[in-house]
């Protein structure tokens, strides 16, 4: 039975960077696309392009604005509806599938955190507010399921976990996406169901990051990095994990994203 890849990347603008999803057919040969920040509303979602890439199967959540979640997939998936409305507000930040595997089916989800704005504090900062009580009530659903099977999440979950997830776990642990209240938000999230499928196979003691700021004109020289892009899988998943790959050099694409893909390989 052929390998189950699976990608994700904030694209950062869907029609804006579409002809980019050809490069990462090409260089990962992922099964499943998972896009985040696609900035298109659904009526305008270009819906030729994903079988054109090779991805007849796709679904899509998007308004206007800076929000949006798609999936693009070479296997059969069935979407599933009953996911909630996190925070209400009616936010296109999640989007949750079932892939046809021949052992059985695999379900998917697919994230956009909200970044929580540049203050780190709950009053000054509506925004961050918000970001929190997102990752709580995820947290909170996760835990509600109760004994996650044969379950892959993925996503730009806008936080940096662990300390060299960041360039400097020092400077960094007041700037939002790194600051402890949402690290520590964020690994009970993961903990509720999940483990890291990407620290699986790179050691917590090495820098890994799948972000790097549009403001460093050099990035690779600075690598001022944060891992923002992650892959967690339900501990059933853990034996059939393959390999992972961040792709850093998508940086550099032509009008690239600030973020990277990132993909993962599992043998189901």
């Amino acid at each position: 039975m052929p390998p189950l890849r699976i990608a994700t990347w904030n694209i950062n603008s869907l029609r804006l960077r579409l002809p980019l999803l050809k490069e990462l057919a090409g260089a990962l040969d992922p099964d499943v696309i998972c896009l985040q920040e696609t900035k298109v509303p659904d009526e305008l979602f270009p819906t030729e392009a994903p079988a054109a890439l090779g991805y007849p199967f796709f679904a899509h959540r998007g308004m206007k604005g800076y929000k949006g979640v798609a999936i693009l997939s070479r296997v059969p998936i069935i979407v599933q509806q009953d996911t909630p409305d996190w925070c209400g507000r009616g936010d296109c930040r999640h989007l949750s599938v079932l892939l046809d595997r021949p052992g059985g089916t695999v379900t998917l989800h697919d994230f956009y955190v909200p970044a929580g704005g540049d203050i780190p504090d709950r009053e000054a900062n509506p925004k961050f507010g918000h970001k929190l009580d997102f990752i709580a009530q995820a947290r909170a659903w996760f835990t509600g399921q109760g004994g996650l099977a044969r379950t892959v999440l993925v996503g730009d979950l806008n936080i940096a976990p662990l300390e060299h997830d960041v360039w400097s776990h020092r400077q960094l642990l007041n700037v939002v996406s790194h600051t402890p209240v949402e690290t520590e938000g964020l690994l009970a999230w993961q903990a509720a169901g999940f483990v890291d499928a990407v620290r699986h196979f790179v050691p917590a003691d090495q820098k890994l990051f799948t972000w790097w700021s549009y403001r460093n004109r050099d990035w690779r020289a600075s690598d001022r990095g944060r891992r923002l892009d992650h892959v967690w899988v339900s501990p059933d998943l853990l034996g059939a994990l393959r390999r992972q790959v961040v792709h850093k050099d998508a940086r550099d694409w032509q009008q690239g994203s600030d973020h990277v893909p990132v993909c993962v390989e599992l043998a189901l």
